[in-house]
């Protein structure tokens, strides 16, 4: 069934969903993509939708130049999940203790840590989490914020502030249950303000360039190779992926020390962390060129990469294996894609509609995430099925408890 090609693309453009499913704006979006000179090939996902620029579910391969909006605003920003030794039959009936010490450990929406996180008391022990980002390297890291862009020399504290905090919108840290009944930790989160404010600063310095002045469409403004203003986006954006990582990284430790503390007779263990970016740019050789592969809400999907596919609130999330499909540039969806804006979603359902779709789920059920609602997504089981070729599943979650901001 799939891939198929999109009618219209200068460039080659392969898609795992059919035109008829997908809005026109973004249709059109991809075609404007496409007609970049630069672009070698666009890949599109199955959770694809309108995105500022370039589609969120997008894949781009460039040759010598990349498009910021084909990252996003959101740089770095993608997933963590780590299996336990818990099983359903260790928690509680009641989950609302265990979603407010994660809350207290985790600051969500616009607020962050009242002081930073001393990271190097959440060294693992025996029953701890281990990951890279969270292990070593956090003085070469600060010490290249004086290296950023100008425009983001004030926020240093701010950014200290932020390092293990969640954010907003379809951000979130879910406690959920695989097919086995094993208790999983998940959460979704990137590089906070600060990866926001980078973007924004190096798009608006895009939009200027001379040789961007004749696009159809300014969002999709490029940076080229071996230019000033390339190097300064690379070096920045490299930097807001690594801050991405390691805010995950920390997050998942105090959420996984919450979690400890709930079972104090017992000692839980935590398997190794799989971690996973959906929005960044890598060099990858494409038909045997180098390129620069831009991934705007995808995963790169190659032969035994382990990745993370989430729903929504109140249905369910993969964990998958990539295939190394070379029609995807070895990519895969990143979740279930909107099928619906935050707006349409807010005039459409309530807060009894939300109570609905999210019963069995320890979650907030107010005003402020109806625009979260399951029914604001595309179907998550339709998603995955759709990429078959791109992914094996690993295990299958259903979330019984979701934080969100």
């Amino acid at each position: 069934m799939f891939p198929v090609e999109l009618s219209g693309a200068r460039a080659r453009t392969l898609m795992w969903a059919h035109e008829h499913d997908i809005e026109a704006a973004a249709l059109q979006q991809l075609r404007n993509i496409a007609r970049l000179e630069w672009v070698h090939g666009v890949r599109v996902m199955p959770d694809v939708h309108l995105g500022k620029g370039a589609t969120v579910g997008s894949v781009i391969a460039m040759r010598d130049a990349v498009a910021p909006a084909a990252v996003g605003v959101d740089i770095g920003c993608g997933m963590e999940s780590v299996r336990t030794d818990l099983t359903a039959a260790d928690l509680p009936d009641d989950l609302r203790a265990l979603r407010s010490a994660i809350e207290a450990a985790v600051p969500v929406g616009f607020a962050a840590h009242q002081h930073p996180v001393p990271v190097n008391k959440l060294a693992p022990g025996p029953s701890g989490v281990a990951t890279a980002p969270l292990r070593t390297g956090w003085d070469r890291f600060w010490s290249a914020f004086g290296d950023l862009d100008d425009a983001v020399a004030s926020r240093e504290s701010k950014a200290h502030k932020q390092m293990g905090s969640l954010g907003g919108g379809n951000h979130f840290i879910e406690v959920c249950l695989d097919q086995d009944d094993q208790v999983w930790i998940l959460l979704h989160s990137g590089s906070r303000n600060i990866g926001k404010e980078l973007a924004e600063r190096h798009m608006a310095v895009a939009r200027k360039l001379p040789h961007n002045q004749n696009l159809v469409d300014r969002d999709l403004a490029v940076f080229l190779a071996n230019t000033p203003e390339m190097a300064a986006y690379r070096h920045d954006l490299t930097w807001a992926q690594e801050y991405a990582a390691r805010n995950r990284a920390v997050m998942l430790a105090l959420v996984c020390e919450a979690v400890r503390k709930q079972f104090p007779t017992r000692e839980v263990r935590f398997d190794t962390p799989i971690s996973c970016h959906h929005n960044y740019v890598a060099e990858e050789t494409i038909d045997g060129v180098p390129m620069l592969v831009t991934r705007k809400g995808a995963v790169r999907a190659g032969a035994g990469d382990m990745a993370l596919i989430p729903g929504s609130m109140g249905t369910r999330s993969y964990v998958v294996r990539g295939k190394g499909n070379p029609d995807s540039f070895q990519s895969a969806s990143h979740g279930a894609g909107r099928r619906m804006s935050r707006n349409a979603a807010k005039r459409q359902f309530s807060v009894a509609d939300l109570i609905a779709q999210t019963e069995g789920v320890e979650s907030r059920k107010d005003a402020g995430v109806v625009d979260e609602i399951p029914a604001a997504y595309k179907n998550i089981d339709e998603v995955i099925d759709a990429q078959r070729d791109l992914v094996d599943v690993v295990a299958t979650l259903r979330q019984v408890l979701c934080v969100k901001g």
